[in-house]
Order: structure tokens, then C-alpha cells, then sequence
């Protein structure tokens, strides 16, 4: 079985900061709908803290939720204590699922530990810089190359302005 894209998922702040106190520090609707849209039918992987964030199951993804916690367990999602184990379930789930490409959604932890293998990035540029406790790692321009950008204007249900970026592995 050949091995699915892996990518990652965020909402990051021009200062870095992806979250506070578990919780994202700033209301970006539009963010959401493309969330949505880019994980659908896909594996979601994710931290129990990320989980806990949530606290559901996406509709029409299946979620990992990646834990140490021996004693872990939520319903409607599958569990994993590794990493290796996230994305071997992610891979298992995803080819049933026809999707190409295995999505990572957080946390910090799981970002830090998963840049260096992933083969691209979804970035949503954030046109703020809020105080938090979460950052995503840097991304390395050597490493990656932008494929696309599209910029967006603050609307109704959006904090700020915010942009699509899409990396691809160099």
C-alpha cells in the first residue's frame, strides 16, 4: 500500500501563534469553511488536546486522535499512542476512504513532531498577532515552495483579512 501525502492544517498568526489556553484566538468563519472543505473525506490526525478542543467527530472524515494516555478513548474517533500509529491507521482509513492525502490538525506537538515529514502545508495566514501559548514551527524556505496564495478581506463573520497559502515540499 502506498503511502498517502501528509499534510498539514493551520490557522497561523503573523507573530506564529496558532492557540491559547486551547482555543484559537480569533474568529475567522471563512477559515472554518475551508478547513472543512480541504479535510472532507479525508483522515483528520490530531492531538488529545486538539481533541478536547473539538469535542465531536467531523462529519465525513475520520478522526485520529493521537494520545499517550493508555486509558483514552472518545466515541467516534479512532485512537492512537504513537505517531507511527496515527499514520499507519490514517493510511489504512484513508485508502478505504479514497482519499490521497492524510490531514494533520493539531497540536503544536503533533505540528513540531510532523513538519519534517509532511509533503505540504495549507496555511492560512492570520493578519494579527495575538498573545498565546501555542506557535507553529518556522516554515523553512529551503524546505518548502509556495504553490498558491489567495488573499481574503475581513467580512462579517471574520476577526481580520487572512490568505490560503499552500507549500509543497521542495
Amino acid at each position: 500500500m502506498t503511502p498517502l501525502r501528509l499534510a498539514l492544517i493551520v490557522a497561523v498568526a503573523r507573530n506564529g501563534v496558532i492557540g491559547t489556553d486551547n482555543t484559537l484566538p480569533w474568529r475567522l468563519s471563512s477559515d472554518l469553511k475551508h478547513f472543512r472543505s480541504l479535510t472532507m473525506g479525508k483522515p483528520v490526525l490530531m492531538g488529545r488536546k486538539t481533541w478536547d478542543s473539538i469535542g465531536r467527530p467531523l462529519p465525513g472524515r475520520t478522526v485520529v486522535v493521537v494520545s499517550r494516555n493508555p486509558d483514552f478513548a472518545a466515541d467516534g474517533v479512532e485512537v492512537a499512542s504513537t505517531l507511527p500509529d496515527a499514520i499507519a491507521i490514517g493510511n489504512r482509513v484513508g485508502h478505504a476512504m479514497g482519499a490521497q492525502e492524510i490531514m494533520v490538525a493539531g497540536g503544536g506537538t503533533l505540528y513540531a513532531a510532523l513538519i519534517g515529514r509532511a509533503d505540504r502545508l495549507y496555511v492560512t495566514e492570520v493578519d494579527l498577532a495575538p498573545a498565546g501559548d501555542t506557535i507553529f514551527p518556522t516554515i523553512d524556505p529551503t524546505q518548502w515552495r509556495e504553490s498558491s496564495r489567495a488573499s481574503h478581506p475581513v467580512s462579517e463573520r471574520d476577526d481580520t483579512t487572512f490568505t490560503f497559502v499552500t507549500y509543497d515540499r521542495r
